[in-house]
């Protein structure tokens, strides 16, 4: 992914650039929306400053999923849509992770990450440190395998489904 180029480099990335001048971050500028792709170990700090920071306030965490780069390393990527009321602007980030790799839990900056966290960990498979209570959310229970990823086989159903035993 390649820097924001030109003189109107977005507010957001020009105060993280001031901010975090140790952080080693991408960005990309597509359709007047900016992705910055960031390191997991510099997640949770972006996170509370882009919420914190009187010029910034990104409130609202509008959406958190995943893609699956399968064949590719890392394997996933994780996204985060954030909206600032206020300001009315957006911004998106990106951390990539591979197979069996834990990612930050943002569930103590934007509340509403809870279920979001929660879906990605069903669908993908991904596991979020520090979640309060990571556990399916669409699937039941016993459900094997995560539906979202590349390799999941298309027919795929449950024993129960195969048995005819579902609602009694």
């Amino acid at each position: 992914m390649g820097d924001v180029k030109g003189t109107e480099e977005n507010l957001t990335v020009s105060k993280l650039r001031e901010r975090f001048p140790d952080a080693a971050f991408s960005t990309r500028s597509f359709c007047n929306e900016t992705t910055l792709l960031v390191g997991s170990g510099d997640l949770i700090r972006f996170c509370r400053y882009l919420r914190e920071d009187p010029g910034l306030l990104y409130d609202f965490l509008s959406d958190l999923t995943a893609v699956d780069r399968f064949g590719d390393h890392p394997r996933f990527e994780v996204v985060y849509h954030l909206y600032s009321l206020q300001y009315k602007s957006r911004i998106r980030l990106k951390i990539r992770v591979d197979e069996g790799e834990a990612v930050p839990s943002v569930t103590a900056v934007w509340g509403t990450a809870n279920w979001h966290e929660r879906e990605v960990f069903d669908m993908f498979g991904i596991c979020f440190d520090t979640h309060p209570d990571l556990r399916r959310i669409l699937m039941p229970e016993g459900w094997e395998g995560f539906p979202l990823r590349k390799d999941y086989p298309v027919q795929a159903s449950p024993r129960w489904w195969e048995e005819g035993t579902a609602g009694g």
